[in-house]
């Protein structure tokens, strides 16, 4: 969007809407590139592949990136994979991690598709991160801008965008980018050829836009910056008229996306209490810090330093007067020498950025006010006006005389920012690469030093996670999502008290994390505290309706309490939110099975295993039922189907002996009861049956020795005691009887 020369040969002129700026034929030639690109599809096909192709190759390291930080919060979940959750995304503030509907839509068809299968979501993103580069291209091309396909192949390859393309979550950027570009590319046209249809097209797109991610609300005032590089001037009636139904657009979906910020993601607190004058240091510091990466795309972070922001120290002044310096010189330069193309970058640079520099209160100013994928769209204006500077000072000492000349002119720097943006795609391959690469820069980080203990608890590695789960909170007290943490791991080494401690204080700190109130309710339950854990489950899901796995919780507690009736309503509630959902339908089946409802019960059970074959709990609850019915075969056949899965089960074991042995098959039932002891030796209930059956097979002198360790097991257990009493008589008996006597 910066050319000296063409805003030298437009000063003063009055330009028809009709017409883009005259050109030179050579002008023409160097910077349009498309001796017919309009006339000569096949032309577009190629440049298209192209782009494509270095796409896919440079951010390959990605293909297969394991989701990150709140990745799985934008998948599409379960509960939202149905006709109804696609309702609920478009119709429901808060069903989704940010209301961006058509966002959301995206991910809920990439759920029908693959599942989550990470690839098809890392492609989509590639393919669109081109789709925009090459509408980017067009537009540049259109507006008859030097080094159009430059600026372009340096928005494809730059590594400050490997954020926005390789991390899952910025679909939403990716997605708007590429109906943003579309949307100015069919405006322009619309107005240069007075097509009504185009402009319609336009304000449709605009609002998809929208629904991807409301940055696009700026598109309208690019235009208008567009066209004051155009013409000169603007007029009210031929320019922004015609643009008052997408300023009004992007001012509703700006205001709306401001309050569910607010309201539901929780841009609120302590972190955003900012005064005026900090939000200005931190909206010229902002500027700066976005074009350094641009200059110099080194150490970029996941989540960068946050700046202490005080209007007491002097040189922080210096940022936002800079930016008012450069402003100026740039006003200067477009009036007293007519070259409005670095204003117009500049404008468009920091225009686009508006929303994210601090003026509005955005999540991610808790971790830190900058992020590379803020300026996705935004650093087209600076990389626009380096492209045709690079292109016109070439021009003007005579080096190049075509477009592909301009290929070895940047060919060193497209070289060098694709290495780059390749080393940088790799660390999106799991998040403990992700998050120890940023701490290895930005080790105060209190948010990564959390999420990276959290990838390692998933990984098993749960001493070190606890480790960053304390820095964590070293570095930042007040701090939910690390204490919530931490109390996972107290509550997974069975310290259920300082895990409890760790969650009342995460609850007291955000009383909104349901998944700690979840947790503590669970840990309750463990302690024998039903009624306490029952008050917890039913909090979780007042606060989150849809958060169903809180809602089994609290039928299992209701159902150990006796309450059946309503752990059934609870239980079915959850299935109707997530039909899938395993835990709740075998959950069903028993609580069914324990008010009498044995047919019913079975079915919930058949169903369970149908949906989920390798659950075993589904297995070992369905045998059980089955045997209640005196439906043994088919007893047999669930417990053998358990025993497929895992081998050591040594409930599965005891089970399926105690059918064989009601079936006369006494020998396999030993033989099963043998291995289950041998497996947990501490396994009560199997001792006992095992002596039992020793017992009944007259083998008293092995019947004593294992009825004798199953009531040291079950010393309270009289049946047992009884059955030891019988056996050490017959076994003496045995030892006593005269050579030939009937034993």
């Amino acid at each position: 969007m910066g050319s000296s020369e063409i805003d030298h040969r437009i000063e003063g002129s009055e330009l028809s809407t009709t017409q883009p700026p005259a050109l030179s034929a050579d002008a023409s030639r160097n910077d349009i590139a498309a001796a017919g690109s309009d006339g000569q599809p096949w032309h577009l096909l190629a440049i298209s592949a192209a782009a494509m192709t270095i796409a896919l190759l440079l951010y390959q390291p990605a293909w297969y990136g394991v989701p990150v930080w709140d990745d799985s919060a934008h998948m599409t979940t379960t509960e939202l994979s149905t006709l109804r959750g696609l309702w609920r995304i478009w119709f429901e503030l808060d069903a989704t991690q940010q209301y961006y509907p058509l966002t959301h839509s995206v991910f809920w068809l990439e759920h029908q598709l693959w599942g989550d299968s990470v690839l098809g979501h890392h492609l989509l993103n590639i393919t669109l991160h081109a789709v925009s580069a090459l509408l980017a291209w067009r537009v540049l091309e259109h507006l008859r801008v030097p080094g159009a396909m430059l600026a372009a192949a340096l928005f494809l390859v730059h590594p400050v965008h490997v954020e926005s393309v390789a991390w899952i979550s910025e679909l939403k950027n990716t997605l708007s980018a590429s109906l943003y570009l579309g949307a100015m590319l069919l405006w322009l046209k619309s107005m240069d050829r007075h097509t009504i249809l185009y402009r319609a097209l336009a304000i449709v797109l605009f609002i998809l836009a929208l629904f991807s991610k409301t940055v696009t609300a700026s598109l309208p005032c690019a235009i208008l910056v567009i066209f004051w590089w155009r013409q000169g001037s603007l007029s009210l009636r031929r320019d922004v008229l015609p643009l008052s139904p997408m300023l009004v657009l992007g001012v509703m979906g700006g205001l709306l996306t401001a309050w569910v910020e607010r309201r539901y993601i929780g841009a609120t607190g302590a972190e955003f209490a900012l005064t005026a004058d900090q939000r200005v240091l931190i909206a010229g510091r902002s500027l700066w810090f976005y074009l350094s990466k641009l200059a110099w795309p080194r150490d970029l972070l996941f989540t960068y330093p946050r700046w202490v922001v005080s209007g007491s120290v002097w040189w922080q002044w210096l940022f936002p007067a800079g930016a008012l310096a450069l402003t100026a010189v740039l006003v200067w330069t477009a009036t007293a020498r007519g070259r409005r193309g670095p204003l117009a970058a500049w404008l468009f640079f920091s225009g686009t950025l508006f929303p994210a520099l601090g003026f509005f209160n955005i999540y991610p100013f808790r971790f830190s006010f900058v992020a590379d994928h803020f300026q996705y769209l935004a650093s087209l204006g600076p990389v626009t006006l380096l492209a045709a500077g690079v292109t016109l000072a070439m021009r003007r000492v005579g080096k190049i005389a075509s477009v592909p000349a301009v290929v070895p002119a940047g060919g060193a720097l497209l070289t060098v920012l694709s290495i780059l943006t390749w080393s940088q795609a790799g660390l999106y391959k799991d998040g403990a690469t992700l998050y120890a690469a940023t701490l290895a820069v930005n080790e105060s980080c209190f948010h990564s030093q959390n999420i990276l203990g959290a990838e390692l608890a998933k990984a098993g590695k749960w001493d070190e996670a606890e480790k960053h789960f304390r820095r964590s909170l070293e570095l930042r007290p007040i701090n939910a999502e690390a204490q919530f943490n931490l109390g996972l791991a107290y509550a997974r080494r069975g310290e259920r008290v300082e895990a409890l401690a760790c969650l009342d204080r995460a609850i007291e700190q955000d009383p909104a994390l349901t998944a700690a109130m979840n947790q503590k309710g669970v840990t309750l339950l463990e302690l024998g505290r039903q009624e306490e854990a029952t008050v917890c489950f039913e909090r979780a899901v007042a606060t989150r309706p849809g958060f169903a796995e809180a809602r089994v919780n609290l039928a299992n507690a209701l159902a150990r309490q006796g309450r059946l009736i309503e752990a059934e309503a609870h239980l079915r509630q959850a299935l109707s939110q997530q039909p899938s959902l395993g835990d709740a339908r075998v959950n069903l089946g028993l609580t069914l099975a324990l008010q009498g409802k044995l047919e019913e019960a079975t079915r919930e059970l058949r169903l369970a295993v149908t949906l989920s074959p390798d659950r075993p709990e589904a297995w070992l609850n369905l045998g059980m039922i089955l045997a209640q019915q005196g439906k043994r075969e088919e007893a047999v056949e669930s417990y053998e189907r358990l025993l497929k899965l895992k081998p050591a089960h040594v409930q599965a074991m005891n089970n399926l002996a105690v059918v064989r042995a009601s079936m006369g098959q006494k020998e396999a039932a030993v033989k099963l009861l043998q291995d289950a002891v041998t497996i947990k030796p501490d396994y009560a209930d199997a001792m006992l049956n095992l002596g039992l059956l020793e017992s009944q097979l007259g083998r008293w002198s092995e019947a004593e020795a294992t009825l004798t360790r199953a009531v040291a097991l079950l010393p309270n257990h009289a049946g047992a005691r009884a059955k030891l009493a019988e056996a050490q008589a017959r076994a003496r008996a045995s030892v006593t009887a005269p050579s030939g006597a009937v034993k």
